[in-house]
């Protein structure tokens, strides 16, 4: 082999982190595997990428093929190259990620996924390869974004409370917020529309009912924010 054809000999695989909200909680959709290497382990649903496919096909397809999820918007996060990172030969991964609301999808894994299961984010165990890592680079990337663009309006209710949404924040962010200070600067932000309702068949006191403000809301995907919480 001349030294040049030795630059063609590495592969690529894709990895996707997918996040869930559940209503509480946020969580980690992971594979069993059943195939070696790492066989019996849990894993970020990945796998290698065709010699003809562009990678954002491919993470389309990988995450089709193990968990039966389809029409998720994947966003690229980053390359992971460490040498050793794939136990059969220079393997390079892309990580891709998203962020869904669980009850809106059905997981029905395939191939070599034995199970597909979603796992608490805060209790995931050791992964197959160098996947934590990948798992801690994309929460980092999720924490950021929610900070920087508005998040809820695929993940919560069509009519919730602040406090739901209080709720989700503090699921993604891993931490708890000052209810006076998130209500007042979300409230600012004229993102929310007061439905003038109140929640119904409560225990509680029952709280006033919001919506998303569409326009305004794409306005700030669009855009961006600084949601300084």
């Amino acid at each position: 082999m001349s030294e040049i054809e030795s630059f063609f000999k590495s592969a690529f695989s894709v990895d996707n982190v997918i996040f869930g909200f559940d209503g509480n909680e946020l969580k980690i959709l992971l594979i069993h595997r059943g195939a070696a290497p790492f066989k019996g382990k849990w894993a970020l649903p990945g796998d290698l990428v065709y010699p003809n496919e562009d990678l954002d096909t491919a993470a389309e397809r990988v995450l089709e093929q193990l968990t039966g999820l389809r029409d998720v918007y994947l966003e690229q996060v980053k390359a992971f190259g460490a040498v050793n990172r794939h136990p059969l030969g220079r393997v390079i991964t892309i990580a891709y990620y998203s962020l869904i609301k669980i009850s809106d999808y059905i997981v029905t894994p395939a191939s070599f996924a034995q199970s597909a299961r979603w796992h608490s984010v805060s209790e995931v165990g050791e992964l197959a390869f160098d996947h934590n890592e990948i798992l801690n680079t994309c929460l980092k990337r999720l924490k950021l974004k929610v900070r920087m663009a508005p998040v809820g309006f695929e993940l919560l209710p069509p009519k919730f409370t602040l406090t739901e949404l209080q709720q989700m924040y503090e699921a993604i962010l891993s931490e708890k917020l000052d209810k006076r200070n998130f209500r007042k600067k979300i409230l600012s932000m004229n993102l929310l529309l007061d439905l003038n309702e109140i929640q119904e068949g409560v225990a509680h006191r029952p709280a006033k009912l919001y919506q998303f403000d569409q326009q305004n809301y794409e306005q700030f995907v669009a855009e961006g924010f600084s949601f300084g919480l």
